[in-house]
């Protein structure tokens, strides 16, 4: 059963919230991330992309840039630009976007939960990126990002959501792309209990975005035993990462597409030959093409967007094959386009559905690609299916929408 608990958290005084607020560390590059700063000197990036105060020959896991992020989240602690609850709550975080809103249940997630299964991933994770994470955690003795967590929705949670709701909210913000941020304080003893009552008696929880920061928060905890020994406490709060827990019916999954470089040395016609012996093709003249169902691939090249649907459907109950990015991958990418671990090929790029088709047909159009795919949008049941059976999805097979921001809650140990 899911230990989900309440925690003191760490977060900005209310009328500095909306400065520090940031978007997650690994949504944009460095360059970008200096220009937030130069925009907002509060913002969370200052910590998160801690290389920014370097020169841009200091890589941005040099070990002064993991000092110097603890060393700014002391010192805009001690400025008192945060607080520190002296009680445990749990904490609700809602965000709109475009009219629709998504709710939360910030808390703190057990590592032994993820260890043992309870807490379901459907991606792999890479050694680099889960070392860059390791470090920061370690270096600032606090989780600063949250991971990005679904359930299968609750009337208890919601119960006591819609009731916490009605109250005056501790934040409400509108970030500079639109999203509308708003939190509440879960305060009341009983509601306390019922939520972490609702949350024990889960069997399942999925990690729907944060697989990384997930996977490092769970190292660093293993760590900190090793180190203590037989002293370790089952209760420190190593052994719990920073949450945002969301019930799958208020969420939304956007498409996660794809460019590839070239065509693998063959012409034009020879790649419509090859794609045809699989696909029926209908051109989409002088329009852009969004697949609008499941077994259909836009795809974009020389200026025109082309439907591409299986001759054969598939047969198989295998949840991981029956996804359109599995389909695309297994009948095109790696058998005609030669690209056989998109993980580490370097001819292939994943483009946010939030970007817009339109960036499909600016890298094409550019020729900084040959060719695009646009994809339907992998849905939660389909994620939930895959980690219930212990499989992973192929890599960049969801896109959540509106991002989690950082800095707004802070989980130290």
């Amino acid at each position: 059963m899911a230990d989900i608990r309440p925690f003191c958290a760490t977060r900005p005084q209310k009328e500095k919230a909306s400065h520090i607020a940031a978007l997650p560390y690994d949504v944009m590059d460095t360059a970008e991330a200096r220009a937030e700063i130069e925009k907002e000197p509060l913002s969370f990036l200052r910590i998160d992309r801690a290389e920014t105060s370097f020169p841009d020959d200091v890589a941005f896991n040099d070990p002064r840039v993991y000092e110097k992020a603890a060393s700014l989240l002391s010192g805009m602690i001690e400025n008192g630009d945060f607080l520190t609850d002296e009680k445990r709550f749990y904490y609700i975080y809602e965000l709109t976007m475009e009219g629709r809103s998504q709710t939360g249940i910030v808390a703190v997630a057990s590592a032994d939960d993820y260890r043992h299964g309870i807490i379901k991933k459907h991606e792999n994770t890479r050694a680099d990126k889960e070392k860059d994470r390791i470090e920061h955690v370690s270096a600032c003795s606090a989780q600063t990002g949250p991971i990005f967590l679904a359930y299968r929705k609750n009337d208890v949670i919601a119960s006591v959501t819609e009731k916490t709701k009605k109250e005056p909210c501790e934040y409400d913000f509108v970030s500079p792309d639109g999203i509308r941020h708003r939190v509440w304080i879960i305060k009341e003893d009983g509601d306390i209990e019922r939520i972490r009552d609702a949350f024990s008696a889960t069997d399942s929880i999925y990690i729907a975005d944060g697989h990384h920061r997930c996977a490092s928060a769970v190292k660093v905890c293993l760590k900190k035993r090793e180190e203590a020994g037989e002293s370790a406490d089952p209760d420190a709060e190593y052994n719990y990462f920073l949450s945002v827990l969301f019930p799958d019916d208020e969420l939304k999954i956007l498409d996660y597409n794809r460019t590839v470089a070239d065509l693998n040395g063959l012409s034009e016609e020879r790649f419509f030959d090859r794609l045809r012996k699989k696909f029926d093709i209908e051109t989409k003249e002088g329009q852009v093409f969004r697949p609008e169902r499941k077994g259909c691939i836009g795809m974009y090249i020389s200026g025109t967007w082309y439907a591409l649907s299986l001759k054969e459907p598939l047969t198989t109950d295998d949840p991981v094959e029956n996804l359109d990015v599995s389909i695309l991958q297994n009948e095109v990418l790696s058998p005609i386009l030669n690209i056989e671990d998109p993980k580490t090929d370097s001819r292939i790029d994943f483009i946010g559905g939030i970007r817009g088709l339109s960036e499909l047909c600016r890298r094409v159009d550019s020729g900084r690609a040959a060719v695009a795919f646009a994809m339907y949008p992998t849905s939660i049941d389909e994620l939930f299916a895959v980690a219930d059976e212990g499989k992973l999805m192929p890599p960049k097979s969801t896109w959540f929408e509106p991002k989690l921001r950082s800095g707004l809650f802070i989980h130290k140990f």
